[in-house]
């Protein structure tokens, strides 16, 4: 009995392996891929609307921490976080922003999320080094020369800045060069290296010119300290001029290889 013929073995052939496109798409492998990747979109839309759309992440408390000249509502009102918007959404960077331009005293804030509901305002305040009298109110000056906040009543252990006010001669003539910023700043500098216990003792911080720096200590001692320049140098030696010559009333380290001293 003769076999089927080479035209039925194909068809039988073709019958068996049904069309292409239907055992593709009829694969295993395929129909894991499929199935991944509509549950990743679900992933995706269920994250997106818990993040933005839910109740589950939204802001309902503003928190505080590191002031202690500012009070906290000061801070949360300058702060304007939008409570009840989506955590996810705050503009951290804009509230940084917001609270240095309208809380000067403020000199660096770091503004985080703490989920699942709250902002914290992490503040770290300007120090006063120096303060300038001004009418029956005093500024205050940090370490940058920055002066931030007018304040009533001055601060306890702060010296006191003062320009020459006669504006005339050398006083004059380094007014014009530096600018009356520039000055503060040197001052400003120079109150940095004043050394702890003279610091302690320090009542003025004068400036009659860029290098014409001195200060004004307790019981009327005098310290002629030059520019800020060799601050550290100056320090130092101030010290042992100090310890060696206790009842002197006038110290001179303006020339810090050739100090001096004065008066008893």
């Amino acid at each position: 009995m003769a076999g089927p013929s080479t035209a039925e073995r194909g068809e039988r052939q073709q019958e068996s392996s049904g069309p292409p496109r239907l055992r593709r798409f009829g694969s295993p492998r395929l129909r894991v891929i499929v199935i991944l990747s509509a549950a990743l979109v679900l992933a995706g839309a269920g994250t997106v609307w818990v993040l933005y759309g839910s109740n589950w992440l939204r802001v309902e408390r503003v928190s505080v921490s590191g002031t202690r000249v500012l009070t906290h509502q000061q801070v949360r009102e300058a702060a304007d976080v939008p409570v009840g918007d989506p955590l996810v959404s705050v503009d951290t960077e804009a509230i940084e922003a917001r609270l240095g331009r309208e809380l000067p005293r403020i000199d660096s804030v770091d503004v985080v999320r703490s989920w699942p509901h709250g902002i914290g305002l992490k503040v770290t305040e300007r120090t006063p080094v120096l303060i300038v009298q001004k009418g029956g109110k005093f500024v205050e000056v940090d370490d940058e020369g920055v002066r931030f906040a007018t304040v009533s009543r001055a601060p306890k252990g702060v010296p006191a800045l003062e320009l020459d006010p006669s504006r005339s001669g050398s006083a004059a003539a380094s007014l014009r060069r530096f600018g009356e910023d520039r000055l503060v700043r040197e001052a400003v500098r120079v109150a940095g290296r004043i050394p702890d216990a003279v610091a302690r003792d320090t009542r003025v911080v004068k400036v009659r010119s860029y290098d014409d720096i001195s200060l004004e200590l307790g019981g009327g001692r005098t310290v002629a300290w030059g520019s800020g320049e060799q601050g550290e140098r100056k320090a130092r030696t101030l010290t042992a001029l100090m310890k060696a010559a206790p009842d002197a009333r006038h110290f001179d380290v303006s020339v810090p290889t050739a100090p001096a001293s004065s008066g008893s």
